[in-house]
């Protein structure tokens, strides 16, 4: 295992964001979150590039994984250590074949179907080495994505071949039954970026995490 897919395999807490101040990048980061990805759509190639390098930079100062959304043509010349796509975005095998094995490729998935062809050779011809699972309550950030509920996060923990994160409207308030489902690392987005503390916000959801499985003990997922 590479470096950068052992940070993956102890990462946590998952912030996606859009272009955002060093300051609350840096919250953030000293709050918890351990992986940033950086969601710019309809941005032209060089302000995302602009921005992607100052997101690195930040994320290289607090030894955190950064990835950029949907562009694994811009991975390179952003600093990125990969590049996150959608179903319906450029194909895992190419993106793989752009960004090169030793950098990560992610996954959004929102069936079981999407979980069980997520195939787990993340440094192969076409793996992914991480997935995205939801959303798993509705979110104005996927406008038109119906929620998948906590039956899909319980599939995945049960299925997952790479590690997964439980995304979609979690908050500190409900994290809790994202936890008990099975989910043991989470994508947030407006629980972070809405925060009036972020560092604060960031520190509640990681002490969630970390926090001893209830008595029991619940499915964990992919390690």
């Amino acid at each position: 295992m590479t470096a950068l897919r052992n940070r993956l395999s102890h990462a946590r807490l998952y912030l996606v964001s859009g272009e955002a101040s060093d300051e609350f990048l840096t919250a953030a980061l000293r709050g918890g979150v351990d992986i940033v990805q950086l969601r710019m759509k309809g941005s032209s190639d060089a302000e995302i590039v602009t921005v992607a390098r100052r997101f690195a930079r930040a994320c290289a100062a607090h030894d955190a994984v950064f990835i950029l959304n949907d562009r694994p043509d811009l991975v390179a010349a952003a600093g990125a250590d990969g590049v996150h796509v959608g179903q319906d975005d450029t194909p895992t095998a190419q993106a793989r074949r752009i960004v090169g094995p030793e950098r990560l490729v992610g996954l959004s998935t929102h069936t079981p179907a999407q979980i069980d062809a997520a195939d787990g050779d993340g440094d192969g011809d076409g793996g992914v080495d991480y997935i995205g699972v939801g959303p798993v309550h509705a979110t104005p950030t996927k406008p038109g994505r119906p929620a998948v509920g906590l039956e899909l996060v319980r599939y995945a923990a049960g299925h997952a071949a790479v590690p997964f994160f439980a995304i979609g409207g979690i908050d500190p308030g409900n994290l809790a039954s994202v936890r008990a489902a099975g989910a043991r690392r989470v994508a947030v987005v407006r629980a972070l970026t809405e925060a009036a503390d972020p560092e604060r916000a960031a520190r509640d959801l990681r002490t969630q995490l970390e926090a001893d499985p209830s008595p029991g003990g619940v499915p964990v997922g992919a390690a």
